[in-house]
């Protein structure tokens, strides 16, 4: 089985234009993805798909291969179809172009199960909940079914509770936006038009869950820390010093 990784990194980011190119501790933020990515065991080619010369010639400097893409395309996981659907290729992991601090090794639990479920359509990662993620509507809850398969989404405190706010602690988790397709799956995922729930929330996974997908939620202590705006750059750099630290302890 062959899985390639994908980095959609758009320049005009809404919040933060050119964010991919800010530099952390010196670096610059896609370059912590890259090197983050090409840490996985399993991926055979790790791809940057932009629509910006300047991130493109980044990506190269770096190692991977760069591919032009439309800057109107709607999405994320539109820009990692347009990169990909040329590609020999099983399985394909959308990898967030803001998440610095992506380890290699989750993207190797990622591509796990499909090796063993030919039938998986998708998976992505999930972790345990706080009472601020549970709360905030920026935060995607998650709940699962026994096989931890995803149930439903949404930014609201899932499931609700008649007694206390707390009880979807245990019941609901933190969403991790990283996600690893079948390439099939992903050709029919983003030939489908959007859908109602997929508006009404704002997210984009419950479009694949209105197609009857099969998605294999993986738990993870790891946490996400995404650069979205300017003021986020400071917090980052923290988290980043203090993994350095770590690493070398």
């Amino acid at each position: 089985m062959k899985a390639i990784g994908v980095i959609p990194s758009r320049y005009g980011s809404t919040r933060f234009p050119g964010k991919s190119l800010c530099k952390l501790l010196n670096k610059p933020l896609l370059q912590w993805v890259i090197e983050g990515a090409l840490q996985s065991k399993r991926l055979s080619q790790v791809i940057v798909a932009t629509d910006h010369e300047e991130i493109a010639s980044l990506a190269m400097s770096c190692g991977v291969k760069a591919v032009m893409t439309d800057s109107e395309l709607p999405s994320g996981s539109d820009r990692v179809w347009a990169a990909s659907k040329n590609l020999e290729a099983d399985v394909v992991l959308n990898i967030q172009g803001d998440e610095p601090l992506i380890d290699g090794k989750l993207l190797d639990n990622l591509i796990e199960p499909f090796e063993v479920d030919h039938e998986l359509e998708m998976a992505t990662l999930a972790r345990p909940l706080d009472e601020e993620s549970l709360h905030s509507l920026n935060t995607a809850k998650i709940v699962l079914d026994e096989q931890d398969c995803a149930i439903y989404f949404s930014r609201f405190p899932i499931p609700y509770s008649r007694n206390l706010a707390t009880d979807s602690y245990s019941a609901a988790l933190k969403h991790l936006g990283i996600y690893a397709y079948r390439k099939s799956f992903l050709k029919k995922f983003c030939q489908t038009p959007v859908t109602e729930i997929e508006k009404f929330e704002g997210l984009e996974q419950l479009r694949a869950l209105y197609l009857k997908a099969k998605i294999k939620v993986i738990r993870t202590q790891h946490d996400s820390w995404g650069v979205d705006t300017p003021d986020d750059v400071l917090k980052v750099e923290n988290r980043l010093r203090e993994r350095i630290a770590s690493e070398k302890s």
